[in-house]
């Protein structure tokens, strides 16, 4: 079971700031308690919470390889409640509200870790695929 699998907390401390980097692979978030943290590009993508990637259930939730350079070209505000990413890679249909990036923030090694894994038992990369 994934940490994505279990619910997110509904009454998470909102954010204060969000920043992104140069580089725009990292985007740096600050929260009203006090934390701060970064949230690389990759791990937006790879898990956003579009239907694209997430499916309608678990079970049909995509591995998404080939993203370890991807970059966040805006941020869009949705409502006073969450944010919309648009990736070099086009994708921009998920919706990030502020627990799951608490979350992000807070546990994005863990999460990392399990994409990681998850990409080595299907034989995918972080790599994006090279053309011969």
């Amino acid at each position: 079971m994934s940490l994505l699998d279990t619910p997110l907390d509904d009454h998470a401390p909102w954010p204060t700031e969000l920043r992104l980097s140069a580089d725009k692979r990292t985007l740096h978030v600050a929260f009203e308690d006090g934390f701060t943290g970064t949230i690389d590009a990759e791990l937006l993508r790879v898990r956003s919470p579009s239907a694209e990637v997430q499916g309608h259930n678990p079970e049909e939730r995509k591995t998404v390889p080939g993203k370890r350079e991807v970059m966040i070209i805006g941020i869009e505000p949705v409502g006073n409640y969450a944010i919309r990413l648009r990736f070099d890679d086009l994708h921009d249909s998920g919706i990030y509200g502020w627990p799951l990036l608490n979350r992000f923030a807070r546990e994005g090694a863990v999460l990392m870790a399990e994409y990681e894994a998850e990409l080595a038992a299907r034989g995918m990369s972080r790599e994006r695929a090279r053309r011969p």
